[in-house]
C-alpha cells in the first residue's frame, strides 16, 4: 500500500472563513494534448476558432486579451452577480482558450460544499468485452496491449483513511465546481511541479471534473480543498457549519487559475458510458484565497510525482486508490481507499489500455489518485479515478501517457 506522509514543515497561516474580498480573475489557454500524443500549445491570446489574433490580441493584459477574444460579450460584474449560472449553450466556455474562473466571495461555504453532488460516471458493464486470451505486452509498451481487457476484478471493500488527514493524506482533497445542474464534487491530489521543485501549486484530477466533454464546456467556480474534513466530523456537522471551519478546510480553499485536460476527453467525453475515459485526466494550477507566501506543496507538506511511463500491468504491483465517495452508501464527508493489483480495461482499441481495480467507492471519488510505490520507495501517481459500474464493484482510470504529460507541462508553463 502506498501511504502518504506529510513532510515536516513550518505551519502556514489558515485561510480565513470568508473568502478574499478582492476579485481575482483567472484565465488559461487550457490547451489539451493533440490527438497524436503531441504536447498542447498555449493559445497566446488567439481565437480558439480560427487561430488568428482577435481584437484584443497583443495587449499587455492576457486576461483582457482572453475576454476580448471570446465569441460573445463577457461582463465580469454580471458574472459575479450571478451571471455564471446562465448555462445557455451559446455562452458555455468550451474551447481551448476560453476558461475563466473569477473568485466569487463566500460561494463555497461548508453548507454549499455539502450540497455538491457527484458527477456520475457510471458505465454499463455490457459494454465491456473480456479478452478470453489476454496477451502479455512488450515491457513498458503503452500500445502493446491496446484492445485487451482482463477478467473483471473482484470487489474490494473500501476502507476509511485514518484522521487527521493532515497526517495521513495531506495532499488529497475535494474538488468543488458548478455545472448546469448545480454544485458538484470530485477528488484531487497535489502533484509535483517539475518546474518548481518543492513549491508546486498543481492539482491532478479527472477531466470530467473540469470539463463536460463533447457535450459541453468548462465547469465554473472550480476550487480545491486539501485534507477536507480533517477532523473526521460527521456529514451533518461538516455540512451544517457546526464543525469549525479550520477542521473542514485545514489549509483553506484554493481557486483554479489554469486548467487543462486532454483533447481526447474534450472531443469524446460524455457523462455516462465511458466515452473519453482513456483520456480522463486534468491538471489545474491553484491559488489560495488569501496569500500566505507559501506554495500549496509547502502548505500541505507533501506532493506526489506523476509517472507517465509506468510499467505494464504485469510489473506494476499493487496500487492504492483514494477519494471522497459521495454517492450512497457514502456521504462525501470521509476519505476512503482501496488497494489491489490493476488489470487492463479497453474501451477504445486505438488508445493505451486503462487500469481497473476492485473497489466499492462511488461517485465523488472521481479524480482521486492511484498511487503505487515507485523505484525510489516513495508513492507516485499513475492514474486517477475515472469510471465505475452502477453496482460500484470496481474503478477504472486512464494510463497516463504523452498526452497526459503534455497537460501537466502546459499547466506548469502557465503557472506563476
Amino acid at each position: 500500500m502506498s501511504s502518504i506522509r506529510r513532510r515536516p514543515r513550518r505551519r502556514a497561516a489558515l485561510v480565513a472563513t470568508s473568502l478574499a474580498a478582492c476579485l481575482a480573475l483567472t484565465a488559461t489557454a487550457c490547451g489539451g494534448g493533440s490527438g497524436d500524443g503531441g504536447l498542447p500549445q498555449p493559445s497566446d491570446g488567439t481565437s480558439a476558432d480560427d487561430g488568428e489574433p482577435g481584437a484584443g490580441g497583443g495587449s499587455d493584459d492576457p486576461v483582457q486579451d482572453l475576454i476580448d477574444n471570446l465569441p460573445f460579450d463577457f461582463d465580469i460584474q454580471a458574472w459575479l452577480d450571478g451571471g455564471w449560472e446562465d448555462w445557455d449553450s451559446d455562452n458555455w466556455l468550451r474551447d481551448i482558450g476560453e476558461f475563466v474562473n473569477p473568485i466569487i466571495e463566500d460561494l463555497w461555504d461548508p453548507e454549499r460544499m455539502g450540497e455538491a453532488q457527484d458527477p456520475d460516471q457510471s458505465i454499463d458493464e455490457g459494454q465491456i468485452e473480456e479478452d478470453p486470451t489476454p496477451e502479455t505486452p512488450a515491457e513498458n509498451d503503452p500500445m502493446g496491449d491496446r484492445g485487451i481487457t482482463d477478467p473483471e476484478p473482484l470487489p474490494v471493500e473500501a476502507e476509511a483513511v485514518p484522521t487527521p488527514y493532515t497526517e495521513n493524506g495531506a495532499p488529497i482533497g475535494k474538488v468543488f465546481f458548478d455545472g448546469p445542474e448545480g454544485p458538484l464534487v470530485c477528488s484531487g491530489t497535489v502533484i509535483q511541479d517539475p518546474a518548481r521543485p518543492g513549491q508546486s501549486n498543481l492539482v491532478a484530477t479527472a477531466g470530467h471534473c473540469v470539463h463536460a466533454g463533447a457535450g459541453g464546456g468548462w465547469y465554473r467556480n472550480i476550487s480545491f480543498v486539501p485534507a477536507y474534513n480533517d477532523g473526521g466530523h460527521t456529514a451533518e456537522d461538516a455540512y451544517s457549519g457546526t464543525a469549525p471551519y479550520e477542521e473542514i478546510a485545514p489549509y483553506g480553499a484554493y481557486w483554479a487559475e489554469y486548467v487543462s485536460t486532454t483533447q481526447y476527453w474534450i472531443d469524446n467525453g460524455t457523462d455516462s458510458g465511458g466515452n473519453g475515459a482513456h483520456g480522463d485526466f486534468a491538471v489545474m494550477s491553484v491559488a489560495p484565497l488569501e496569500e500566505t507566501g507559501l506554495s500549496l506543496e509547502e502548505t500541505v507538506g507533501a506532493a506526489v510525482p506523476v509517472n507517465f511511463d509506468a510499467p505494464a500491468v504485469s510489473g506494476l504491483g499493487a496500487a492504492t486508490l483514494y477519494g471522497f465517495p459521495a454517492a450512497p452508501p457514502y456521504d462525501g464527508a470521509a476519505m476512503y481507499r482501496c488497494t489491489g493489483e490493476p488489470g487492463r480495461l479497453s474501451l477504445d482499441a486505438t488508445m493505451p489500455v486503462m487500469y481497473w481495480v476492485g473497489c466499492t467507492m462511488t461517485g465523488g471519488a472521481s479524480g482521486g489518485p492511484w498511487l503505487r510505490t515507485g523505484d525510489d520507495g516513495q508513492p507516485e501517481l499513475i492514474s486517477v479515478n475515472s469510471i465505475g459500474p452502477l453496482e460500484s464493484t470496481w474503478l477504472a482510470g486512464p494510463r497516463l501517457d504523452a498526452e497526459a504529460q503534455g497537460v501537466l507541462e502546459h499547466v506548469s508553463a502557465q503557472a506563476e
